[in-house]
């Protein structure tokens, strides 16, 4: 069993904000790949649970309801349950400040970087050697920082927002199926510097 976790806020308020990113791969996981379950979602483990198959892999789709800065509980219970080893078996699906919007990067561990929902299952676990990929959602340049995150991608930033949600989508697929490494090296070559730039290749 794989465990897929998309940080984000519960409540319609929430809905499609830039700090909801997660939430949003989640739910196109659960609707491609569900089980026949996938339309109601199962309240357990301090979160919302689909199961689905994806990559040959039977996996658990959550999305954690206690709100981003408690994060860790939900991924510490369904890990414990399903005696899962977070380092092989967990992948982090959350919006990430440091990148440019619509650019995605997966990694094997790392710190929190600022960011609630990380930090709380980084002290859950007690390690850092677990998956996450990261979808970037820029910086603001002139509005605080919790006001940002908590609202909606502007018009300019909706087609690379959406643009990296599915690419996210792609990489849990991949990394079902294929593994750490080749989903690194598949997915993090591409770089949008900013709204309106070409995509350029970093290696």
């Amino acid at each position: 069993m794989k465990l897929i976790v998309g940080l984000g806020n519960p409540g319609p308020e929430y809905a499609r904000t830039r700090h909801n990113v997660g939430y949003e791969v989640v739910d196109r996981l659960a609707r491609r790949f569900g089980d026949s379950a996938a339309s109601s979602p199962r309240a357990r483990f301090s979160g919302l649970t689909v199961e689905a198959e994806l990559g040959g892999q039977r996996v658990l789709l959550l999305k954690p309801t206690t709100f981003m800065n408690r994060s860790g509980r939900a991924v510490s219970e369904a890990i414990g349950f399903f005696k899962m080893n977070a380092t092989s078996d967990l992948i982090v699906v959350a919006d990430d400040l440091d990148l440019p919007c619509g650019t995605i990067r997966v990694r094997a561990d790392g710190g929190a970087g600022g960011h609630n929902g990380l930090a709380d299952i980084l002290s859950a676990l007690g390690t850092p050697e677990w998956n996450r990929c990261r979808i970037g959602i820029d910086k603001p340049e002139s509005v605080p920082q919790a006001d940002y995150v908590l609202g909606r991608f502007t018009p300019d930033q909706q087609p690379l927002a959406e643009e990296g949600i599915e690419e996210a989508c792609k990489a849990c697929e991949v990394w079902c199926r294929d593994g750490l490494a080749t989903t690194m090296n598949q997915f993090n070559r591409k770089v949008i510097s900013k709204v309106g730039d070409s995509p350029t290749n970093q290696s």
